[in-house]
């Protein structure tokens, strides 16, 4: 393949990197992302395009992955583990009084405020995504982007630890303190979020097939959209090894106080800046283009006057810029049942939560069974990547993303029937049944009903699966079928549909009521039956053409990854305007 040598000057010592000419690769319709280990790969000297009877009959395998690929995996990790860190304790912080006799509280909101609350934290840091994809693409590229944006993260940091301390809990500042930091700590979570995933798929930049002799001898196909997919795995590993920071930060707030479980993530938090300024230089870039919001907007608009013909904004626009936008509301079109998936998502750290505070829970804390959903994505993608999907794949079975997804709905379904019956079998257990904590024989809201908190572990399980299958091929699907010129906006397109989803749980949590909880997870499981068999019945045609969408940004030429030594935006601007007027 042809590639570009280009010098890339840090802190006086000058390092070569190539660059393809090309775009980063999409992911695989037949859904593996197993990698040859380094030291098994004998780099040939003749890497070449491969023919097409090698590509109907040669392995495919994924590449190595780029070092600054894990280093923005790295960031992710240090956001994830401060964003779950602070909120794992959330539910019992704003549910429970302060000097609770059971669980450990502090505002004293009571359970639907709640929730209702951590279900508007969850809109908001979804919303604004939207909005760090405009300044990342318009203004300033993704990495600078992540770094402003790091900034707000860090106040809303601060906001949080200053009005959790006790004295300022017992001043009253705990409740205006929370609603300042959801919405400081949601734009700061926000704008990182729109561009570290697709920050992370950039850092492959081979865009081809390409024969490779293995070590044995073997003679494989080096499958970018297989490394990709690999990619958003270890991405999606990382996200989930950083969210088990809600098991020190729960216990810190049962034994030590509220205070101590978020100075914890605060500190940790600067681990990702720390790696963003080392990384610096190093990264692989795209120019900002100019946010394609409003011009899409403006199409759509003159395409919805013609009876919904996007050909018709052709004069205006040009035909290059409608297609991909033809292209980018396929992948839209797909995102739409979404917002079902992430209502579900949001019952563990709410509804979940307050019904394990209503259990037996022989000293454990009772929001510390939420982390047993990253436990689950960190045991399990492994298995899938190593040993499901090319299991798959070698029988001629293809996983493609329409059926993972489908198969994610199915699995998140089925945790909510069994959430069901293990809340009915609560109400079954005294002393209080259908209303855990309230009656008089639990010496006020002391002894909970006989269930042990145990038996919820099934729930988060299919959870976690659920969330290989759907969550990361979403990721995926967002980057992969996105023109270049809008992966971050679809991108930010799909993480809105959390932000519906919450919206969805803002609507229906009054509902979540004793003795009324039972009849919530059923209906909860049986829409989401009906909209994953509705999903793949809509769109399964996709699948069939998967393998053409992966191949249509092969040859782009104008939106390539480039060194960020190349790459021009405003803030670069606003730096050669100081210099020039320092030196006039």
């Amino acid at each position: 393949m042809a590639h570009q040598s280009t010098d890339v000057r840090l802190d006086g010592i000058s390092e070569e990197k190539h660059f393809d000419d090309t775009i980063a690769a999409p992911a695989p319709s037949y859904g593996s992302g197993e990698l040859e280990a380094t030291h098994s790969i004998k780099e040939d000297s003749d890497e070449r395009e491969p023919t097409p009877e090698e590509l109907a009959t040669l392995r495919r395998i994924g590449d190595k992955i780029p070092y600054t690929a894990w280093l923005v995996a790295v960031v992710e990790l240090a956001e994830r583990f401060t964003y779950y860190g602070l909120t794992g304790p959330w539910q019992n912080y704003m549910q429970n009084p302060l000097h609770d006799p059971l669980r450990p509280g502090a505002l004293g909101l009571g359970q639907s405020t709640a929730s209702s609350l951590q279900y508007f934290f969850q809109f908001w840091c979804y919303v604004t995504p939207i909005f760090g994809a405009i300044v990342a693409d318009a203004w300033v590229g993704r990495y600078n982007a992540i770094c402003i944006f790091s900034v707000i993260y860090v106040a809303g940091l601060v906001i949080l630890f200053a009005t959790s301390v006790p004295s300022s809990l017992e001043h009253g500042a705990g409740f205006g303190g929370i609603i300042v930091t959801m919405i400081v700590l949601g734009l700061g979570t926000g704008g990182i979020k729109s561009n570290v995933s697709p920050l992370i798929a950039e850092q492959y930049t081979k865009a081809k097939p390409f024969v490779r002799t293995l070590k044995s001898g073997e003679r494989v196909i080096v499958d970018p959209t297989i490394t990709i997919q690999s990619l958003y795995n270890i991405f999606y590993w990382c996200i989930n090894i950083g969210s088990l920071s809600a098991i020190a930060t729960v216990w810190m707030e049962l034994k030590i106080g509220f205070w101590a479980a978020f100075l914890l993530p605060f500190c940790f938090f600067f681990l990702a800046i720390a790696v963003l300024v080392i990384g610096k230089g190093k990264y692989v870039v795209r120019p900002p283009k100019g946010s394609v919001l409003l011009d899409a907007g403006k199409a759509m608009a003159i395409a919805a006057r013609h009876k919904f013909n996007m050909d018709a904004a052709i004069p205006q626009f040009g035909e290059q810029f409608v297609l991909e936008l033809k292209r980018a509301l396929v992948a839209c079109r797909v995102f739409c049942f979404f917002p079902v998936f992430w209502l579900l998502y949001g019952q563990m750290n709410t509804n979940f939560v307050s019904m394990a505070g209503t259990m037996q829970t022989h000293g454990l804390p009772n929001d510390l069974l939420f982390n047993l959903d990253p436990i689950t994505i960190i045991i399990f993608i492994p298995i899938v990547e190593k040993f499901l999907y090319p299991t798959l794949r070698k029988h001629g079975i293809p996983f493609r993303p329409i059926t993972r997804i489908t198969f994610g709905f199915f699995l998140v379904a089925g945790s909510m029937a069994y959430a069901a019956g293990i809340q009915k079998y609560v109400y079954s257990q005294g002393p209080c049944y259908d209303f855990p904590l309230e009656c008089p024989a639990s010496d006020n809201g002391a002894i909970p009903n006989r269930a042990h908190i145990a038996l919820q572990t099934p729930a988060y399980f299919l959870i976690g699966i659920g969330e290989i299958f759907a969550s990361i091929t979403g990721l995926e699907y967002a980057f992969t079928k996105a023109p270049p010129s809008m992966k971050s906006l679809v991108t930010a397109i799909f993480l809105l549909q959390t932000a519906f989803g919450s919206a969805i749980g803002i609507g229906v949590v009054q509902t979540a009521t004793h003795p009324h909880m039972v009849t919530f997870y059923a209906c909860l499981a049986g829409i989401t039956f009906l909209a994953g068999s509705a999903f793949f019945f809509c769109f399964r045609h996709l699948n069939e053409t998967e393998e053409e969408m992966n191949k249509l940004d092969a040859e782009n030429e104008e939106f390539r990854v480039r060194p960020e030594s190349e790459i021009t935006t405003v803030l670069g601007k606003v730096k050669e305007k100081v210099v020039h007027s320092d030196h006039v």
